[in-house]
């Protein structure tokens, strides 16, 4: 059975750091893509990051690019969030996915395959 389980999240203040992981079990990890998603207070759901399946091309949304790195290993079969520089404004409920294009998958975390249950992150100011 397939499954994603996240980590790592927390209580942090602002200008802290935070490093999440993903592992995923039950299916071919570096077959596909993999997003971070946040999910607001009205659950809204925006695309983070993403990686292609390999590792050569990375996607961000504008308000974390320079603060926020995504990886993976794949012979671990996990994928991580680095966070840095954390405003209030990250606070949410981080959650990944596997799908089929990393640039398609950041826009939309309805095109994925897999997704894990998510993690809280909190920024106190």
């Amino acid at each position: 059975q397939a499954k994603m389980v996240e980590s790592g999240g927390g209580l942090v203040q602002a200008g802290g750091s935070l490093r999440l992981s993903c592992t995923a079990s039950g299916f071919q990890f570096d077959d596909y893509a993999i997003a971070w998603f946040r999910l607001g207070p009205g659950n809204e759901r925006e695309g983070v990051a993403s990686i292609t399946w390999n590792a050569d091309a990375k996607y961000y949304d504008p308000s974390v690019k320079g603060r926020f790195t995504i990886s993976r290993d794949n012979a671990e079969n996990t994928a991580y969030l680095q966070m840095n520089y954390l405003k209030p404004e990250d606070t949410g409920k981080y959650l990944c996915a596997a799908g089929s294009g990393a640039a398609d998958l950041i826009r939309n975390i309805d095109l994925s395959h897999f997704r894990g249950q998510g993690t809280q992150v909190t920024v106190s100011p």
